[in-house]
């Protein structure tokens, strides 16, 4: 919380001047501090007599460390089937659990969930935790949470991984708060520092301007949410052999406060874009809507979606769904066309996974060549038209 010594101030007003959420008054010659402190420091900075301070508590080391082992995975299914993020994160765990010589778990929550625990020890796990309960048929936060958090606080696993998904980002805050550890959520990159055998959790931070290294030294597990599609899944091998762990919780532990009455699948977002092949985007560079009736055409002829850059969403000339980036979709085709995209990193990491990456942009030293396999530089309402009419040719003939 915030001190006030209210013997050394002097009442000169300028941390009341300097606190952007109107937190500090100066009343009767003293700095009086309001329930809209953030503790961001800025007042403790510029008080030039020292009459303000922060007092933090010291994070307490969370027994020890070395108990917690392993790393896990929550393997998250989606109407009978495993989302694919599942996979992936056993691509990622796998380097982390070989790292640190552990071993890999999965962790299956649902109901009817037959044949999935098989498969992922195909895709690499050792292990595979089954909770297999009608009262887990539909997801809510608390019971899905009760029960990974239960599992975690028997097996005191040291690090959990999950999709940054709706249902891994509704979640899993509950699993670190319950633990009482740690969260470092879209994470783009994971490694293990050789030192003490941290997770180091790398993220776009700041609005994407940079990417940030987080590490959770005092408490177990580490917990991190990763972004579908930035981690190749493992090679699917039939033959691999695992343990798989049935698994029976208390009946209170997996009883929800809310009540799911209906289930409902949307098909309003027919923008296939995480599962396409090849992918068209178009940016700011198109000028208006219009020019997305181009890029549509040249996705028509390839077989390929549509996608964009927040600039051209925001400007209205495509609706959000087709939004690729920090704040969209994630997507690792295997061809993806930028047209009069500028390569911003909030749209990069939504699409720097792509196996190849053709940027088309007038300014030769435009950010998305920086990342391009093949560039073009020239005028995209001169290049798109004549790729079209090639493709429609090669396509006739």
């Amino acid at each position: 919380m915030l001190q006030i010594d209210i013997e050394a101030c002097i009442g000169c007003g300028v941390c009341e001047s300097t606190c952007t959420f109107g937190a500090i008054k100066v009343e009767g010659g003293v700095a009086v501090v309001g329930e809209t402190c953030t503790l961001c420091g800025s007042c403790v900075d510029v008080c030039e007599v020292g009459a303000l301070s922060i007092e933090r508590e010291e994070k307490a080391i969370q027994g020890n460390l070395a108990d917690w082992s392993g790393v896990w995975v929550y393997a998250e299914c989606r109407h009978g089937r495993l989302a694919p993020v599942a996979t992936e994160l056993l691509g990622a765990g796998r380097k982390l659990a070989e790292k640190r010589g552990v071993s890999l778990s999965a962790v299956l929550l649902g109901s009817q969930i037959d044949g999935m625990a098989e498969e992922l020890i195909a895709y690499g796990a050792d292990k595979v935790f089954v909770v297999d309960d009608p009262a887990l048929a539909s997801f809510t936060d608390d019971a899905y949470g009760n029960a990974l958090s239960a599992l975690a606080k028997k097996h005191k696993p040291e690090i959990i991984l999950a999709g940054a998904t709706a249902i891994g980002r509704s979640f899993i805050p509950r699993v670190a708060t319950t633990l009482a550890t740690g969260l470092t959520a879209d994470c783009t990159d994971l490694a293990i520092r050789d030192e003490d055998g941290a997770l180091l959790q790398t993220r776009p931070a700041f609005g994407g301007n940079i990417m940030a290294t987080i590490v959770c030294p005092h408490t177990r597990p580490q917990i991190s949410t990763v972004r579908p599609l930035v981690m190749k899944p493992l090679i699917r091998d039939a033959a691999r052999k695992g343990e798989i762990i049935a698994v029976n919780l208390d009946p209170a532990t997996l009883k929800p406060r809310i009540k799911v009455l209906e289930s409902v699948v949307e098909d309003l977002d027919r923008v296939n874009l995480s599962e396409a092949d090849i992918v068209v985007a178009g940016g700011r560079g198109l000028e208006n809507e219009k020019g997305f009736a181009m890029i549509r055409e040249l996705a028509d002829v390839l077989g390929g979606a549509v996608a964009a850059s927040r600039a051209a969403v925001d400007s209205g000339w495509i609706p959000y769904p087709h939004q690729v980036g920090q704040t969209g979709k994630t997507v690792a085709p295997k061809i993806y066309i930028a047209c009069g995209i500028s390569g911003a990193i909030q749209h990069l990491v939504g699409m720097q996974s792509a196996d190849t990456i053709i940027a088309i942009n007038r300014d030769a030293d435009a950010p998305i060549f920086d990342v391009a396999t093949y560039g073009i530089v020239g005028d995209v309402f001169e290049i798109v038209p004549k790729l079209i009419e090639k493709f429609k040719e090669r396509k006739n003939s």
